[in-house]
């Protein structure tokens, strides 16, 4: 699993548009402490300590992919009763569309009840499941309803994602009609299948669906084959592509990860992050949520394979059918992250950690510069910087941004090396390259509590100081280190090339300092400390040199433009 580009590719998801077509289902919780045995039967007695209401079945794949910061529409049915109030109450506070949500007063809506109990202060464990529900199919006349709802907005959205509870709402006529719109429309389809007891007969009607994902034991029964290792996985995949004419079958193998197969029976095995379990509660849909949104967001399968991975491997970690969200997946991968590179992040990546790090309660300090030729001055700044707070954001201006700034000789070293050497440093927790020539844009979303700057400025003279203390952040101005600069270190690099060049003096404010022993044109152009002009020739390989090295930069042109150079003596050439 390559987690840097996983995690490049989160940052590229977007919002999609995701319909989700299934059984909702209620989920009540009441939990409590398991302290004895019932005095009336031999049964655990529960004392109650609260009680909680979630989404369940396609509602809790609508919530999961919302958590994944995609937009969802939710089309099922639910009954005429406070369980379906509660349901749509659910959706609204999670922002999910249920405008296809249909009402059947002929049944309940599906509730299941757990009961958790705790005893002897150890963790809750599940007592005791009560199911209210009605499992027969929806009627012709609620069918063709939805199936009209559906069509009609079909073309709103990047993929459709079927939840098949087998409560009666996907029914073979029902699906048939949703997926060959789909087909047609070319939006993917992917499918959490029932587990049928009747084998390959009932997955007849998720044919021509993209994919479907069931897990070890439905492919099983389903197939009809063993699923005991890798190849077992490969076979069976291969059948329920030809059985339901998929594009590819992913089979999730729980402790073994997940395994994708085409209609030609290739298989590609991702093998899981190894965790505590907690709970596989909830697999299932986060596997459907996450490979539908990266599907639909245009991310190839094997893509979304490794990031339903991921997902699936931070569901089980949690008690029950739980939301994570796009952060904690980003912030996973990023722990996958080699060392340094989890430093280079971009604007979204370092916009959402600074919501996660202010949450905590960690300062964030920030600074800005294009640091080519990183020397003793910047780190000194960069140390002082991170001082003043818990985090150090440094903001580095891009190549084509130090062009604009500083002229076309730089940067010396490119963006990708520069944010290398600034990550390999200490003091520096986050490097974000930006294309901007100020960072007022980086400031008023990352939203640090200190902007550092050199102390060459003024407090006012600081870019970006107004956004800052706007929202309460204060200036910071770093302690003054005379003759030290990369332009100095680049006149040194020439000075050093030119073996008739005179060492060049810094005055106490780190101005490069005249040479006073010969203020003559000669000596003003070519720098060789004489009265007499160095030969052209030397002169002229001194420069190429240089160029080569560290091209010249637009103070220097500035200087030569301000110095004529002396009659018979060929002018340098700038780069």
């Amino acid at each position: 699993m390559d987690a840097t580009r996983l995690l490049e590719i989160v940052d590229r998801l977007g919002h999609p548009r995701l319909l989700v077509v299934g059984d909702v289902v209620l989920d009540r919780y009441t939990w409590g402490d398991a302290e004895r045995v019932s005095q009336e039967a031999p049964v655990l007695l529960l004392r109650t300590a609260r009680r909680e209401a979630r989404l369940g079945g396609a509602g809790a794949v609508s919530q999961m992919v919302r958590g994944l910061e995609a937009h969802v529409a939710l089309a099922g049915v639910v009954g005429n009763d406070n369980e379906a109030t509660t349901v749509r109450r659910l959706l609204d506070k999670s922002n999910i569309d249920h405008e296809c949500l249909l009402h059947d007063p002929s049944r309940p809506t599906t509730v299941k009840e757990r009961f958790m109990g705790r005893a002897a202060s150890a963790a809750s464990h599940q007592v005791l499941r009560v199911d209210s529900e009605v499992r027969r199919p929806i009627d012709a006349n609620l069918q063709q309803r939805l199936a009209m709802l559906l069509e009609d907005r079909l073309d709103r959205f990047d993929a459709v994602l079927i939840s098949d509870y087998d409560k009666g709402v996907c029914t073979p006529e029902l699906l048939a009609h949703v997926i060959a719109a789909a087909r047609e429309r070319g939006i993917p389809v992917v499918v959490d299948p029932i587990r049928a007891s009747q084998g390959g007969v009932a997955y007849k009607r998720y044919r021509g669906a993209t994919t479907m994902t069931p897990n070890r034991y439905e492919a099983e029964l389903a197939t009809g084959l063993p699923v005991g290792s890798i190849d077992d996985a490969a076979a069976a995949g291969q059948a329920l592509c030809r059985m339901c004419r998929l594009d590819y079958a992913v089979i999730t193998l729980d402790r073994d990860g997940m395994a994708r197969i085409d209609t030609e029976g290739r298989c590609e095995h991702f093998p899981t992050q190894a965790r505590h379990v907690y709970d596989i509660t909830g697999a299932g849909d986060m596997v459907l949520s996450a490979i539908g949104l990266a599907l639909a967001a245009g991310v190839d399968a094997r893509d979304a394979l490794w990031l339903a991975n991921v997902a699936a491997g931070l569901e089980v970690a949690r008690l029950g059918v739980a939301v994570v969200g796009r952060d904690e997946l980003a912030e996973a991968l990023a722990a996958a992250c080699p060392a340094q590179s989890q430093k280079i992040v971009t604007l979204e990546q370092m916009t959402r950690e600074a919501r996660r790090l202010r949450a905590q309660g960690a300062r964030l300090v920030f600074t800005n510069g294009c640091f080519d030729l990183l020397h003793v001055g910047h780190v000194r700044n960069l140390q002082e910087a991170a001082a003043q707070g818990d985090r150090l954001v440094v903001a580095l201006n891009s190549d084509q941004s130090v062009r604009r700034l500083k002229g076309p000789g730089r940067p010396v070293i490119g963006q990708d090396d520069r944010a290398a050497l600034l990550a390999a440093l200490g003091c520096v927790d986050y490097v974000l390259v930006f294309d901007d020539d100020t960072p007022n844009e980086l400031l008023r979303q990352i939203k640090p509590d200190v902007l550092v700057k050199g102390s060459g400025y003024a407090p006012h003279e600081v870019v970006g100081h107004e956004i800052v203390q706007q929202y309460g952040g204060r200036i910071h101005l770093t302690s003054h280190l005379d003759g030290i600069s990369t332009t100095d270190i680049l006149r040194s690099i020439r000075g050093t090339l030119d073996p008739q060049a005179k060492p060049r003096l810094h005055e106490p404010d780190g101005r490069v300092a005249p040479d006073r022993s010969a203020p003559t044109a000669a000596t003003c152009d070519s720098n060789t400390g004489g009265e007499q002009p160095a030969p052209a020739d030397s002169v002229a390989s001194a420069e190429e040199s240089a160029s080569r090295i560290a091209p010249s930069t637009a103070d220097d042109d500035a200087a030569r433009r301000a110095c004529p150079a002396p009659v018979n003596q060929p002018k340098r050439r700038t780069a």
